[in-house]
């Protein structure tokens, strides 16, 4: 079943999708974290592809802050000026976005979702937002998926790799190549900063693939990578928390 649900939070209320798979539950769960493009058909359809495989999946607007969804037009995605337009829109609203908020506003979701331990999938910077919900909550997270993730690795002190240390769940970063926001030498820090907390972990460059890959309605899409991204995403709920 697929439905909008509203999320009350401490600042106001977060729009949502809520899927659910057909029969009875309970249903183990997982967060979705959106891209910087929001809530719109594609994200339903990659939560309902979640579902399928016996999973309750909520994914919340991140702005929600700044605007309920859709934050952008079908169009925007397509054409690379528009795309850019867009992007440049929505950029205060991911400025906005701070680690504090990001932790009270997962609290409300998992409130909301009823779950005591869920799986977590995050896409550009949703992965990087996923990444500071389960460093800041980890008992509340048994799995998560972060794929062509952005800024996991600054000079900040407050970089999201420098905080990994709390992680008790599996981990699994499926990046891009040749992005800007997360070099080689981006992975690899993240990489020593995983092994040196002793963090389950996997990460995995997917060669030729660019940033957004997973998105099929971007003019960034790989089909083979989105296609490597479901299957080492499924693998890694599937360890991590099984459909019972």
């Amino acid at each position: 079943m697929r439905q909008q649900v509203d999320i009350p939070t401490a600042d106001g209320v977060a729009d949502a999708y809520l899927v659910t798979p057909a029969g009875d539950g309970p249903f183990p769960g997982v967060l979705l974290f959106m891209d910087a493009f929001g809530l719109r058909p594609q994200i339903m359809e990659m939560a309902s592809r979640i579902a399928e495989r016996g999973y309750a999946v909520l994914a919340p607007n991140l702005f929600y802050r700044s605007a309920r969804s859709p934050l952008v037009d079908p169009a925007d995605l397509v054409d690379e000026e528009r795309r850019g337009a867009a992007f440049g829109r929505l950029m205060p609203m991911m400025q906005q976005l701070t680690a504090e908020r990001v932790v009270a506003d997962t609290r409300a979701y998992l409130d909301f979702f009823k779950k005591e331990q869920v799986g977590i999938v995050g896409y550009c910077m949703g992965g990087r937002n996923a990444l500071i919900a389960v460093s800041a909550l980890p008992d509340r997270f048994a799995a998560l998926g972060s794929f062509h993730a952005g800024k996991i690795v600054t000079d900040d002190p407050a970089s999201p790799h420098r905080h990994v240390g709390p992680i008790t769940s599996e981990v699994y970063f499926g990046h891009a190549d040749n992005d800007g926001s997360m070099t080689p030498d981006n992975i690899k820090a993240l990489e020593e900063a995983l092994a040196e907390a002793g963090v389950t972990y996997t990460s995995e460059l997917y060669a030729g693939a660019p940033h957004g890959f997973t998105m099929a309605d971007t003019a960034m899409h790989d089909a083979a990578a989105e296609q490597r991204h479901w299957e080492a995403l499924f693998s890694l709920l599937g360890r991590a928390l099984p459909v019972r």
